[in-house]
């Protein structure tokens, strides 16, 4: 039990905790610089929806209004079967716009892979139809790619509105973690996946979706790293977008992306292979989050078993139970008081992080049952 109790420890403490701060000491002590210029190759950006009438003219609107020079941006949207309305929106928008309009819902990826074969720009910037850039984003974005080792960009996803939820809350305090992870590997070498809301790629790198893929902003930039490029973040290219309004949003969407980062493992197993530069970067950010629910289990039922069992138990585990206890019981106080929306800082740390946790197990079930929906509305 004790074996077990400490490889558990060991390895939450090591994927919360150690390797971000191995990979920000790394980037700090091993810093790849990128060579930005201000470039303006021809742009294409694609929008992909489902079910977006209310929010597709206002996303062209925003892009129309980017500081890009107008003669060399395209704006591809892709209505793949919507059924609220947003093709007929479509049909009624004036403007340099291609609009790719299917009856029948196919999926994201299939949408994005057609989007890509009517897109003439030598740089792609994928974008989804909620979220909206600061004028200055798209020129962020291609300026890294001056550079030739950069393959793909990255941008900031800024998550916030004054009546946001605390489940909100929470995820905005997740995603700014996230982000230091993302921009301290982006600094070492490559950032593990982009924000599929705000990233770019160079034209050429492209190679079709698998059309069940799940994560296409993961997929696309690790085959891109795999390639030799580089995948860097971009912090003054920002989107804004509204934070979960609810617990059972969140849970949805994080089952979602977790389950994707287990269809990514099969739809590319080269990256488990232990020979290219990502392999402990991968390792360490995706697939240790995936066995982190195993460990949290290890590590408290081999802590309870040591402190219930017959015989002395040392004070140390005695102590490691007692503050388990108290943080299950924290995650049931926020599961409690989640429907109130009166979650204290603390409690609403611990249930988002139990979600998360959570969401991780599910994915699994339905990796292996194959429930997998590839869009990535949940409202």
């Amino acid at each position: 039990m004790p074996k077990i109790f400490w490889i558990s420890f060991a390895g939450v403490l090591y994927t919360y905790f150690g390797y971000p701060i191995a990979i920000w000491a790394a980037g700090r002590l091993a810093s790849r610089a990128v060579s930005k210029k201000p470039i303006a190759p021809r742009v294409s950006v694609v929008v992909p929806c489902y079910n977006e009438q209310a929010n597709v003219i206002a996303r062209i609107r925003n892009l129309e209004a980017s500081d890009y020079p107008a003669d060399k941006l395209d704006i591809i949207v892709v209505s793949d079967g919507s059924t609220d309305g947003t093709a007929r929106t479509l049909n009624k928008v004036s403007g340099q716009i291609t609009v790719l309009s299917y009856p029948k819902r196919r999926g994201k990826a299939s949408a994005l892979n057609s989007a890509i074969q009517a897109a003439t720009g030598d740089v792609i910037v994928f974008a989804d139809a909620r979220q909206r850039f600061e004028p200055q984003a798209i020129r962020e974005l291609v300026s890294n790619l001056a550079d030739e080792t950069v393959g793909a960009v990255t941008g900031e996803l800024i998550l916030g509105n004054k009546d946001r939820s605390q489940i909100g809350d929470a995820q905005a305090l997740y995603w700014r973690y996230e982000k230091w992870i993302r921009k301290s590997e982006s600094r070492f070498d490559s950032s593990i996946g982009a924000t599929g809301a705000i990233y770019a790629i160079r034209k050429g790198l492209w190679r079709p979706l698998p059309e069940s893929t799940i994560l296409d902003d993961v997929y696309t930039p690790m085959r891109i790293s795999l390639d030799g490029y580089r995948v860097v973040f971009e912090e003054k290219a920002r989107a804004y977008d509204r934070a979960a309004q609810n617990s059972r949003q969140e849970f949805l969407r994080k089952v979602r992306t977790l389950t994707g980062n287990y269809q990514l493992c099969q739809l590319m197993p080269r990256l488990l292979a232990p020979n290219h530069r990502l392999f402990i970067q991968f390792c360490s950010h995706k697939m240790m989050r995936l066995m982190a629910p195993i460990l949290l289990v290890g590590c408290f039922t081999s802590n309870a078993a040591m402190c219930l069992g017959r015989g002395a138990t040392p004070t140390l585990y005695t102590i490691a139970l007692l503050i388990q206890t108290a943080f299950y019981v924290l995650v049931a106080a926020g599961w409690i008081l989640s429907g109130h929306n009166r979650l204290v800082r603390l409690a609403r740390a611990a249930y988002a992080f139990s979600l998360m946790n959570a969401a991780a197990l599910l994915g699994l079930i339905y990796f292996i049952t194959g429930k997998q929906d590839v869009w990535t509305r949940t409202e």
